[in-house]
């Protein structure tokens, strides 16, 4: 055979093989397999316009402030005004230690005051950090959202803009806060010049804040149209090194609201707190639809799992104390503890009430 027929008979055998290939010919892939996809949440039934629960929810220490915040929800009034006008009642007790007037003082035995405020409807926030002399920050940060373009002000920037507005500097630290104050200094170290009082002699009042006490108060409400603001104010950690910020004035971490989803406030470790932006992931989590209490007591796990190993007991679990307040859009609530039993506070048509928190851990976190 001539080398031209062989040549022929090669090119006629490859064309019969090609036709005999599928659509797509020598280039086409295989089928490829659909991947698997978690089904989508399913849409919320949010109640009726004008019919959604109006409810205010804190922390414990603010029992009287969901009262009055809820009053003022089912006047009609905006939601974030109820807020701060609720909270304005804890941080003007002498007797709460971790709020405004009569907070607990920095390591110079300086009252600092942080605070943060979240309106739901326009999704806009205000805050003031570090603030001396001025026991309302709630209402200079609601001011910080309203008359600047900033969200968060600091120190004697903070200051001054209070004072502009007509906010009267007083001495925020009382008796009962100096004398906490000053064992504190007195018993920090027995290689200073400090000598602590007999035992006989000291304020049993001052026995029952020995360590370092902490706290804070959030607030969250919503009313009858579904709109949701909140607020979180704090005096801080207590003999916290000066300008020493923690969570409560950070929009994510302190608190967040999304209005279409629902809120979410802290108390505790704000350093924690801050590491995670744990208010801002509780609202998604809420988003792709979990329930309040699992998405706060998944925003615990999380932090749980990241915190480092100096601030572990001896069974791995963290030893300090953090607490989340959920509100969702569809009225459901939840506080959610790392330890407990812990309890928080709720006030809506069935009345002003304490509630006791899902935790993660039960008793007390170790020193």
């Amino acid at each position: 055979m001539s080398d031209l027929s062989s040549r022929r008979k090669f090119l006629t055998g490859a064309a019969a093989a090609v036709a005999a290939l599928p659509a797509g010919g020598l280039l086409a892939a295989p089928q490829a397999t659909a991947p698997t996809q978690r089904p989508a949440a399913q849409p919320r039934k949010l109640p009726a316009a004008g019919q959604f629960p109006v409810k205010a929810i804190s922390s414990k220490n603010g029992l009287a402030a969901t009262k009055r915040a809820y009053e003022l929800l089912m006047q009609g009034k905006d939601t974030l005004d109820a807020c701060v006008e609720g909270v304005t009642i804890v941080e003007n007790d002498p007797n709460d230690m971790t709020v405004g007037y009569g907070g607990l003082p920095n390591e110079e035995g300086v009252v600092e005051l942080d605070a943060a405020v979240m309106h739901g409807p326009t999704h806009q926030a205000g805050s003031v950090a570090a603030l001396r002399n001025i026991k309302n920050p709630a209402q200079v940060a609601r001011l910080v959202m309203r008359q600047t373009d900033h969200v968060l002000l600091v120190g004697e920037g903070a200051l001054r803009f209070a004072r502009a507005h007509g906010f009267q500097e007083e001495n925020l630290l009382t008796e009962k806060a100096r004398k906490i104050w000053l064992y504190w200094k007195q018993s920090l170290s027995e290689k200073d010049d400090w000598i602590p009082p007999p035992d006989l002699e000291l304020d049993p009042e001052i026995r029952k804040y020995f360590g370092r006490p902490t706290g804070t108060i959030h607030l969250a409400g919503i009313n009858a149209a579904g709109d949701i603001s909140c607020v979180t104010s704090t005096s801080g950690l207590a003999f916290k090194i000066p300008g020493r910020v923690g969570d409560s004035p950070i929009v994510g971490a302190g608190l967040y609201v999304d209005n279409t989803v629902g809120s979410c406030g802290s108390t505790g470790r704000g350093e924690a707190n801050l590491q995670n932006l744990s208010s801002f992931a509780g609202v998604e989590m809420m988003r792709q639809g979990m329930s309040p209490e699992e998405a706060g007591m998944e925003v615990l796990r999380r932090v749980a799992k990241t915190t480092p190993k100096r601030l572990l007991d001896d069974k791995g679990r963290p030893n300090y104390s953090l607490k989340f307040y959920l509100l969702s859009k569809d009225g459901r609530h939840a506080g959610v503890s790392m330890w407990g039993p812990a309890e928080f506070s709720v006030t809506d048509k069935s009345g002003s009430r304490i509630e006791k928190c899902v935790f993660l851990h039960e008793g007390e976190p170790a020193d």
